[in-house]
């Protein structure tokens, strides 16, 4: 994979704030208010192109898009390498915002085919998808880490110290990757869950970081499309602070993943 190219113009930097300030009036009881500062996050449209053809366009917070488009293409299975994905470059338009890639022919004409060129929302993991049969593409089996409860409870317990833009807004999602002691080791955020979970698979690849060695562990609820996701790059244990739909859990325990979930007290609820 060559390296990413954006313009410091059109490609916001990497941690950025995504975060407006508008001012508000605080109401702390009946009698009393006051002006306040109240800093919303930010979500632009953003088209994922592929061979000079935009595939999908998803509303995605404006920071770490080199990450989001080649984690992106790893999770949802448009390349099965991140040495496929070429010349990730981030454009400023005039309608919002392009993560422009190269990848083989071959994988372009079979992604194209699937049909997927509609919008998706920031909350939602299968816009575009035309048929059922998409929603149960194969997914191949993973490794469950050894990892104890108390490491899992460790990362839940630091999660939001790794989140500068939650810090800001309280308002967007993070997901980070641990190892097996809980330490978070990288994060990313987003408005979206699982846009916050591709970026998160694009700089764990760009790290060369052992996708197997350690587990995901989110701010969200677990969806059946981060089940998916996870399974795709080969991730064994997805740890969310709400519980997981009965549909992520049927989709894990088919391809061997661990889901946990954070519990009353510290507690930790794993599913297997």
């Amino acid at each position: 994979m060559s390296r990413a190219k954006s313009s410091p113009q059109t490609s916001p930097a990497e941690g950025a704030d995504c975060s407006v300030p508008v001012k508000g009036v605080s109401h702390r009881n009946i009698a009393v208010s006051e002006v306040v500062e109240w800093h919303l996050p930010e979500e632009e449209p953003t088209a994922l192109v592929y061979n000079g053809r935009s595939f999908a366009v998803m509303l995605a917070s404006p920071a770490d898009l080199e990450d989001f488009g080649l984690g992106f293409s790893l999770a949802e299975g448009v390349v099965e390498n991140a040495s496929e994905v070429d010349d990730i470059e981030v454009l400023r338009l005039e309608a919002g915002l392009a993560v422009r890639m190269t990848i083989p022919n071959v994988r372009a004409a079979a992604l194209m085919s699937r049909g997927r060129a509609m919008e998706g929302r920031s909350g939602c993991g299968i816009c575009g998808i035309e048929t059922l049969e998409a929603l149960r593409r194969p997914l191949k089996p993973v490794r469950r880490p050894d990892v104890a409860p108390e490491a899992i409870a460790r990362a839940f317990d630091s999660l939001h110290h790794h989140q500068p833009m939650r810090a800001r807004n309280f308002s967007v999602h993070g997901a980070a990757w641990c190892d097996r002691q809980g330490r978070v080791l990288l994060s990313r955020e987003d408005v979206g869950r699982h846009t916050a979970l591709d970026k998160l698979i694009g700089a764990m690849s760009r790290a060369g970081m052992d996708n197997s060695d350690g587990f995901v562990v989110m701010s969200s609820r677990c969806g059946f499309e981060l089940v998916q996701k996870a399974a795709n790059v080969g991730i064994g244990l997805l740890a969310s602070v709400s519980a997981p739909t009965t549909m992520a859990l049927s989709m894990a325990r088919q391809v061997g993943m661990s889901l946990a979930v954070s519990a009353k007290a510290k507690a930790v609820v794993v599913l297997e």
